[in-house]
C-alpha cells in the first residue's frame, strides 16, 4: 500500500492550496480516505474525511467551511481544497486509508486508520 501526497508549500494567509493523495496497492473504492495534520511541537490531528463512495465528508471544526476534501475513484486520488489559510494551518499534512468504516467521531481517531502515507508541509505565513 502506497499513499504519496504532495501539492504543500509556502503561501501567505488567505491564499489557497490544493493538496493530492495518490494511492495504489489496494481497493482504493473500498477505503474511507482521510487528511490529519501535525504541527511542530503538537500531536497528529485530524483535519476531514470522505467515505468511500464519496457521499459523506467529515471535518474538524477548525476546517469547517474553509478546507473541502474530495475524492476521484476513477483516478485512484483523494484530495484536499485549502481556502483562507492561517498561519495556525501551518503543519505537515498526512493522508490516510481505512477499510470501510462509517464516518463518526471514532474517525477523528488516528487509531482508527489503516494506512499512513508521508506528509506533504504546508507553511502559511502572516
Amino acid at each position: 500500500v502506497q499513499l504519496q501526497a504532495s501539492g504543500g508549500g509556502l503561501v501567505q494567509a488567505g491564499d489557497s492550496l490544493r493538496l493530492s493523495c495518490a494511492a495504489s496497492g489496494y481497493t482504493f473504492s473500498m477505503y474511507t480516505m482521510g487528511w490529519f495534520r501535525q504541527a511542530p511541537g503538537k500531536e497528529r490531528e485530524f483535519v476531514a474525511a470522505i467515505s468511500w463512495s464519496g457521499d459523506s465528508t467529515y471535518y474538524a471544526d477548525s476546517v469547517k467551511g474553509r478546507f473541502t476534501i474530495s475524492r476521484d475513484n476513477a483516478k485512484n486520488m483523494v484530495y484536499l481544497q485549502m481556502n483562507s489559510l492561517r498561519p495556525i494551518d501551518t503543519a505537515v499534512y498526512y493522508c490516510a486509508a481505512g477499510y470501510q468504516f462509517p464516518l463518526t467521531i471514532a474517525t477523528m481517531s488516528d487509531i482508527t486508520w489503516d494506512y499512513w502515507g508521508q506528509g506533504t508541509q504546508v507553511t502559511v505565513s502572516s
